[in-house]
C-alpha cells in the first residue's frame, strides 16, 4: 500500500471543507486560497482548485465578484454564501464527530 497515495486521498476528502473554511469571513482571490492551503500543508494546485471552486459555486455554497486590479486584469474574489455557511457549520459538526471517533479507536487499541 502506498502511504503517499493514501495521504493524498485523505486530503482530497476534506479539501472542499477546507476551502470553505479558508474563504469564510473574507473574500479571497484564488491564489490567496492556494497560498493559505499550502501554508496549512493542504497542498493544492490551480488545476485542482478551480474545478472545486466551480462545483462549490454551482452548488450555491460560494459566490464571486469581480474587482479591478492595479496589476493587470480584474480579479475574481470568492465568498461563502449563507447556504455555504450553513453547510460549513454542518460539515464542522461532522468533522468533529469523525475526529472524535478516530480518537476513540486509537485510544482503545
Amino acid at each position: 500500500m502506498n502511504l503517499d497515495n493514501t495521504k493524498a486521498q485523505m486530503r482530497k476528502g476534506v479539501l472542499e471543507y477546507c476551502i470553505l473554511l479558508v474563504i469564510d469571513g473574507k473574500p479571497l482571490y484564488a491564489s490567496d486560497i492556494i497560498e493559505e492551503l499550502k501554508s496549512s500543508k493542504m497542498i493544492v494546485v490551480e488545476g485542482t482548485l478551480y474545478p472545486l471552486l466551480t462545483r462549490l459555486k454551482n452548488d450555491g455554497l460560494l459566490t464571486y465578484k469581480w474587482e479591478e486590479s492595479t496589476q493587470g486584469p480584474p480579479r475574481k474574489y470568492y465568498e461563502v454564501t449563507n447556504d455555504g455557511r450553513t453547510f460549513l457549520n454542518e460539515m464542522g459538526e461532522s468533522w468533529d464527530e469523525l475526529v472524535e471517533a478516530v480518537r476513540m479507536i486509537k485510544e482503545h487499541k
